[in-house]
């Protein structure tokens, strides 16, 4: 008798007995996914979705800031050739300034060097005709002496 009663036992406790408490847990189970959604799912959730459009808007700010920064670069590497390109035309234009003031002022030195030559010419050329006429009045008076002196002697 006392098998009989041990197999009355099992058959009622079996693992898939549908009585009270299987609703009553389906229950706890709904009451409890329900506060764990109010109390930790959707906080979290919504600190996830917070984070999500920071990090979104971070990354699109930046994105936004990276394209400023390269047409900036491009800006400024334009701005650089064509300073470049100013300079170098500057000192173009110096250089044949600079080009053009020497050959004015090497051709007065030479129109300079030109005058004083020939000035110095000419006062060579006065000087000789002095010294010409001196002479010749030497020579003159030289050929009187001799004259005088030759003409005394006959």
């Amino acid at each position: 008798m006392s098998g009989t009663l041990f197999l009355a036992v099992e058959e009622a406790g079996g693992l898939f007995d549908i009585n009270a408490t299987l609703p009553l847990m389906a229950v706890q189970f709904l009451v409890l996914a329900a506060v764990l959604n109010a109390i930790f799912y959707k906080p979290l959730g919504q600190a996830i979705d917070e984070r999500d459009g920071y990090v979104r808007s971070n990354l699109t700010a930046a994105k936004e800031q990276l394209v400023q920064a390269e047409k900036l670069a491009k800006q400024y590497e334009q701005d650089l050739a064509a300073s470049r390109k100013q300079a170098q035309q500057i000192i173009a234009e110096a250089q044949a300034e600079a080009e053009q003031v020497a050959s004015q002022e090497l051709a007065t030195a030479q129109q300079e060097v030109q005058a004083q030559k020939e000035q110095v010419q000419s006062e060579i050329e006065t000087q000789k005709e002095s010294a010409f006429q001196t002479l010749e009045g030497q020579v003159e008076a030289l050929t009187r002496q001799m004259l005088d002196k030759l003409l005394s002697f006959a």
